[in-house]
């Protein structure tokens, strides 16, 4: 980000704070940790304004303004919080709370879904109170096996739909209805495998409130070790796209791409995110197999089994040259463990005969 330029500056909250052109309030607000609230606001998305949380007063402005699409101007006096603007707030969520139950929002539905668990938490926001018609609908025959969707908990900040037109290009989501009938669907209101969704995963780290989630890594809800987070690289090609490990105790439980990635920016592929289960496969192998003198495969010690394969790429090399041995490495093993297995082949045999098929 661009450091601000000290020669523009605006006062907010009583404090004076530079800004640089094209900067939003709520930009200005988030580097001054004024905690302006919203539910509608994602950095990597054009400003919707939608919410209308994170309305600010403008000294000269005769209403509050939508700081998320309000451009910071020199000379502006505004304020992030006071008596007023929270009555307002706290008014908005418990209109948009009345119309969805409240339910226990595990945090392995995705990386946004306790935003609106939070603000309901701070503002001591339960929905009765204007108790009446809901929107959404589940869509418990959506059998697809990565993404929930539980439209009970959708409020219609339409996030999902945006990232997926905006960040992905997909345009797989939109919105269909009015009003009380207001619902997030795809074509023809039919199942995301029928749909032109790729299944990356977007819409579920950006969703505020866990109506669309990470079926994958629900199925580790009831295990009792708290979720642990472990930066690594994703092996499935070479872009080497930045990904956050989510695990419990000794399972790896799911896999979310880290917003601060240098070469994806919070975007994940469908492999990268949810295929992980051979990880933890039953049919993973476990220990070395070497075969007997029949062609049998037997359980043998490391040892074993390495002098065993040592002495065949040695055989091979002596009788038909430096050739006659070629690599391929598995996207699905870890950086390390490729970079080993080309350096044996251009140590040990002197030949480039190697490849990866994360190099695609």
């Amino acid at each position: 980000m661009t450091e601000p330029n000290d020669r523009s500056l605006l006062t907010m909250n009583g404090q004076e704070v530079p800004f640089t052109e094209g900067e939003t309030l709520f930009e200005v607000s988030e580097r001054l940790r004024a905690e302006v609230p919203s539910l509608c606001y994602d950095d990597r998305l054009d400003p919707f304004g939608g919410c209308r949380l994170c309305v600010v007063e403008v000294e000269g402005q005769r209403n509050p303004v939508a700081s998320c699409t309000t451009r910071a101007v020199a000379g502006m006096r505004v304020t992030t919080r006071s008596p007023a603007l929270e009555r307002h707030r706290r008014t908005l969520l418990e209109l948009v709370t009345s119309e969805n139950p409240r339910a226990a929002i595990d945090p392995l539905r995705g990386a946004a879904s306790q935003q609106l668990d939070q603000l309901r938490t701070r503002y001591q926001v339960d929905g009765h109170r204007f108790a009446g018609a809901h929107s959404g609908r589940s869509r418990h025959d959506d059998d697809n096996p990565f993404i929930l969707r539980d439209y009970d908990q959708c409020i219609s900040c339409y996030r999902c739909v945006r990232v997926c037109a905006e960040q992905e290009g997909d345009y797989a989501i939109s919105v269909r209805g009015r009003g009380f009938d207001t619902k997030i669907t795809v074509e023809f209101d039919g199942r995301l495998d029928d749909s032109a969704c790729t299944y990356c995963g977007q819409c579920v780290q950006t969703c505020p409130t866990g109506a669309l989630a990470d079926r994958k890594a629900l199925r580790a809800v009831s295990r009792p070790e708290p979720i642990e987070a472990t930066r690594s690289v994703c092996p499935y090609c070479g872009v080497g796209c930045s990904v956050d490990l989510l695990s419990k105790g000794e399972q790896l439980v799911g896999i979310r791409p880290a917003r601060d990635g240098g070469a994806n920016e919070g975007a994940l592929c469908v492999k990268g995110q949810f295929a992980f289960d051979f990880v933890q496969h039953p049919d993973r192998l476990r220990t070395p197999l070497v075969r007997d003198d029949n062609g049998q495969l037997h359980p043998a010690s490391w040892d074993d089994a390495l002098d065993r394969a040592a002495a065949g790429f040695a055989r091979a090399r002596d009788e038909h040259g430096v050739h006659s041995a070629y690599a391929i490495a598995s996207g699905r093993a870890p950086h390390e463990s490729t970079y080993a297995l080309q350096k044996f082949i251009r140590s040990s045999f002197g030949t480039n005969y190697i490849d990866n098929c994360s190099r695609a």
